[in-house]
């Protein structure tokens, strides 16, 4: 009787596996590789500063206390302007993929409205809104709303039209089949598109507080760079980036709660 082999399971649907030894691995390489070039002359000091003193930039902004009047302004701006944009934006996206009247009446405004740079609105905000907060957050949430929109009615239109059929021979009402099935297969694609939104969010952010923001992480970015303050100006693109990771890491976990039917 010829020897049996038992055959590896190739179920798996190319399930993404967590490797996150592997993101820390490089943002390690890429830090010592820095730390080494700026210490060997390799590296210029005056195109960038060593890891290590940007670290210690971080410890004199803890300890006085700015890290947390700096990020503390920016955080609220972010959570207020990217909320209001996006909740605004999927909601649009979702009445244009599923109302032909809506379609036809918005789609043209939004394509109109999408290859505008929002920072170049930045002054009309300000005459608009004032210098104080609201041009902020009107800013932020603009140039979250109209990536959202896209992404939104985008994904809902890729739903799959058998299963909506499907649900209608079943005999299921208009909202069980939104709430059922155009909804959540729709999801995967409104997520993706938060992250660009987001992403874009953090963007705005910087240019808003550049203008008229005595606090904030922008604020700081700006004076350390009149200053050539290459420490101070590093520290503020890396809590930049720690921010955005975080946004990142948070919709991860949405995606983990909302789509694990997809598993």
């Amino acid at each position: 009787m010829p020897e049996t082999r038992p055959v590896p399971f190739r179920g798996g649907g190319f399930r993404p596996q967590t490797r996150r030894w592997v993101g820390l691995v490089v943002f390690a390489a890429l830090i010592a590789l820095a730390e080494w070039g700026t210490r060997t002359g390799w590296i210029s000091n005056l195109t960038l500063p060593r890891p290590s003193d940007v670290l210690a930039t971080f410890g004199e902004l803890w300890e006085s206390g700015l890290l947390f009047k700096h990020l503390g302004p920016s955080l609220s701006r972010l959570a207020v302007g990217a909320a209001l944009g996006a909740s605004v934006g999927i909601s649009v996206g979702v009445l244009i993929g599923l109302f032909s009247y809506v379609r036809a009446g918005l789609v043209p405004l939004v394509a109109a409205l999408f290859p505008i740079p929002k920072i170049a609105l930045l002054p009309l905000f300000v005459i608009w809104f004032g210098i104080d907060e609201g041009s902020k957050y009107a800013l932020i949430a603009f140039g979250t709303f109209t990536p959202t929109v896209v992404a939104t009615y985008g994904a809902v239109d890729n739903v799959d039209r058998t299963l909506i059929r499907m649900g209608q021979s079943f005999g299921l009402g208009w909202w069980s089949i939104v709430r059922k099935i155009v909804l959540p297969g729709a999801m995967p694609g409104i997520l993706s598109g938060l992250r660009v939104s987001l992403a874009i969010a953090i963007i705005l952010l910087v240019a808003a507080e550049m203008l008229g923001a005595e606090y904030g992480i922008g604020a700081y970015i700006l004076e350390a760079g009149s200053l050539y303050d290459l420490e101070r100006l590093f520290a503020g693109v890396v809590i930049l980036s720690v921010l955005g990771v975080a946004v990142s890491a948070a919709i991860t976990q949405i995606e983990k709660r909302l789509l694990n039917w997809r598993n």
